[in-house]
């Protein structure tokens, strides 16, 4: 393994127990796919460090089974920003004076 990539798995799986940070929001704060950032902590990290590698397998799964409620949550947002924005076109409209 080339070292800038060794490297790049040790910061990564650093900042997953420092922050319990997802895949989506590592990938963002590194500049990298989803995709490589999974393949850094469950294929090449247990060959550098099998311990962080159990560490961070237990944040990953716990994510995982939170992402129902954070896409909830989205969606939720989504569309009470919706509603907000119809309300206050209503209020500029002139067609609601009538």
């Amino acid at each position: 393994m080339q070292d800038y990539i060794e490297q790049r798995v040790l910061e990564i799986s650093n900042y997953i127990l420092e922050t319990g940070a997802t895949v989506r929001q590592v990938a963002k704060v590194f500049g990298v796919s989803k995709s490589t950032v999974h393949k850094d902590v469950t294929e090449r990290l247990p060959h550098i460090n099998r311990f962080i590698a159990r560490e961070i397998k237990a944040i990953l799964e716990k994510n995982k089974a939170e992402r129902h409620l954070r896409g909830g949550e989205a969606t939720r947002r989504k569309y009470l920003e919706r509603e907000k924005k119809r309300q206050e076109k209503r209020k500029k409209s002139p067609a609601s004076e009538i």
